[in-house]
């Protein structure tokens, strides 16, 4: 029994790198990257990460996230119709193809599965190509889907409170008074490779209580997908890593929640479509509510009284490696005041060797911070500032 479950799972490994969502993902994901460059030259004058930065966040995080995910929905026996992983596929495909990343939240993708094929059970709905998969489609295996659901909506909230908020891009946008002020961009995509049941096939249930999920005994088949999820999000109001944590903690509380009206519906079936709608509605009141509050905030990354605050630091720069972090804001460079980028840089050149900077900290509290410089090194020490960029944007410190 256990050689036979081992042999079906390396095969169904296979059926990933068949999949076009993970050469899509791959190819959307550079083309990401080449935009953000394109942007930040355009902002800056140089780029902050490189192209590939978003290719890196593709799989890694998403390899560990999906074994647990596979181990549960294994454990759980979660049995999937494959007209199920077919349509979400498409909807997949369609969603980031729009290049409106949010959207590939499992919440309309999987959301929009669950309601196309509720709709159509019990109506003589006459699909090209594709008839034949959904010809097999039975009720009683529903209530997998909105599992399904719940538990990559958790995936997901961990994927934003775990990487959303590394290496984040700058961008200046201009105020509703003209003034051009900072504000950060996370956008990701994401691979959740999984295992998963789909009927058929030869492999009986292992237990007896097992599938727990699915039409009766009927022997599965498991079969390795990738889901695709996404994030888009800019913040305005307050430091980054904060505001993504923030709403990370939501989206995973909201697939906690769905998760367990879902498991629910195995018995109420009626849970089952309660817990679409609710993912569904609940996921777009969390962006809703979540860009309002960043609205009604001052824009954190603009002018301060007390210096020039740091809009971004470029990595393996020496401000990068003096361990400046984004917001804070520098008040004095080798002992004199400065208040715009300007006097920053006046400051600065007084003493082409060494500079000592004196720093509020995001926490409110001044440190200093020196360091040699070197012969070679660049003179701006790689900061990115707001100051300036109205009429130069393009400054870079």
């Amino acid at each position: 029994m256990i050689e036979e479950w081992l042999f079906a799972c390396l095969k169904g490994l296979g059926t990933f790198f068949l999949h076009p969502v993970f050469y899509v993902s791959v190819i959307l994901s550079i083309l990401i990257g080449y935009l953000r460059v394109k942007r930040e030259r355009s902002d800056f004058h140089i780029r902050v990460h490189d192209m590939f930065q978003e290719l890196r966040f593709l799989l890694p995080r998403g390899i560990t996230y999906g074994l647990i995910l596979s181990l549960i929905s294994l454990g759980a026996g979660l049995v999937i119709p494959f007209a199920s992983l077919l349509l979400i596929g498409i909807l997949s495909l369609v969603l980031a193809v729009t290049l409106r990343f949010r959207f590939l939240s499992p919440a309309y993708s999987i959301g929009f599965t669950f309601l196309i094929i509720f709709f159509m059970y019990g109506r003589d709905v006459k699909l090209p190509v594709f008839q034949e998969t959904f010809d097999h489609l039975d009720r009683p295996i529903y209530s997998a889907l909105p599992v399904l659901l719940g538990l990559l909506l958790i995936g997901e909230g961990a994927l934003i409170r775990r990487s959303a908020h590394k290496k984040l891009s700058p961008k200046l946008i201009t105020s509703k008074r003209g003034l051009t002020v900072g504000s950060f961009v996370s956008k990701r995509l994401w691979l959740i490779p999984m295992f998963v049941l789909v009927p058929g096939g030869s492999l009986p249930a292992p237990f007896e209580w097992w599938p727990v999920f699915s039409a009766g005994n009927v022997n599965v088949s498991p079969i390795f997908v990738p889901f695709l999820l996404g994030l888009s999000h800019q913040i305005k109001g307050m430091l980054p890593g904060q505001a993504i944590m923030y709403y990370g903690n939501k989206v995973l509380t909201l697939g906690v929640v769905i998760t367990a009206i879902s498991a629910a519906g195995h018995w109420y079936p009626v849970l089952s479509i309660v817990a679409v709608v609710l993912a569904m509605l609940g996921r777009e009141l969390i962006t809703y509510f979540t860009n309002a509050a960043d609205e009604k905030r001052p824009f954190y990354f603009s002018r301060s009284k007390l210096g020039v605050r740091i809009l971004g630091i470029i990595p393996r720069s020496p401000a990068d490696k003096m361990g400046l972090e984004m917001g804070e804001v520098v008040s004095k460079v080798n002992g004199v005041n400065v208040r715009d980028e300007r006097e920053f840089y006046e400051a600065l050149l007084k003493n082409r060797a060494h500079c000592k900077l004196e720093v509020v900290g995001n926490n409110g509290q001044i440190r200093f911070v020196q360091r040699a410089l070197f012969e070679g090194e660049h003179h701006e020490l790689g900061i990115l500032f707001v100051e300036g960029m109205k009429q130069d944007r393009g400054q870079v410190g």
